[in-house]
């Protein structure tokens, strides 16, 4: 069992999974970097509305934004839990961090639709399609979380999940703190910093 374990470590240090999750974790770096870069070159060129502007509800956006940290929050407990080989607390803290996930998707939804109620629309000017398009691949990685924890909790709820497999609640935390990290990125650049752009005359003060 030990020489299997010491198989399972590589040059880096990390174990083969572990590896693996920063290897696709920053795959996704680039994955999102590309998203956020394309609607920061096109930002404010809209020539119809809506614009940010007109629509953006920052307010409500920053209590989505807290709720999510929040379940980072939750997910480090869960690790800690498991370590300590805490049964119900795992349970509680996996489950709890799902909840706050799928709150954040419930204040997507709903803003999602009264944009679309407001004329916004993914194919009716260049904000719609870049917004949507990073919104909603971030919301379907939150969504991916969300099961991975439900699915978790059930193993952990067996007697499934301790200390001798505390690897697969890190790997799953290095996933939810990543997808935390991208939702900072985006409310700072889409909502806090482009969310009061106008139009062209925005950005070439026209």
């Amino acid at each position: 069992m030990a020489h299997a374990a010491e198989h399972e470590i590589t040059t880096t240090g990390l174990t083969h999974r572990k590896l693996l999750m920063w290897v696709f974790l920053g795959s996704d770096c680039l994955f999102f970097g590309s998203l956020i870069a394309t609607y920061m070159v096109y930002r404010g060129q809209s020539l119809v509305g809506p614009y940010p502007v007109d629509i953006i509800n920052v307010p409500v956006t920053t209590i989505s934004t807290f709720v999510l940290l929040m379940s980072s929050f939750a997910m480090v407990q869960a690790l800690a839990a498991t370590n300590a080989d805490n049964k119900k607390a795992i349970v509680t803290w996996l489950m709890a961090t799902a909840v706050l996930g799928a709150i954040f998707i419930g204040f997507q939804i709903v803003e999602f639709n009264t944009f679309k109620n407001e004329g916004l629309t993914l194919g009716g000017n260049l904000f719609g399609a870049s917004f949507f398009t990073l919104t909603g691949f971030h919301g379907a990685h939150v969504t991916l979380g969300i099961i991975w924890l439900v699915a978790m909790a059930i193993l952990a709820q067996k007697g499934r999940v301790g200390p001798k497999n505390a690897l697969d609640i890190e790997l799953l935390g290095l996933y939810w703190h990543f997808v935390d990290i991208v939702w900072i990125v985006i409310f700072t650049l889409l909502y806090l910093i482009a969310g009061f752009d106008t139009g062209p005359a925005a950005i070439t003060g026209g």
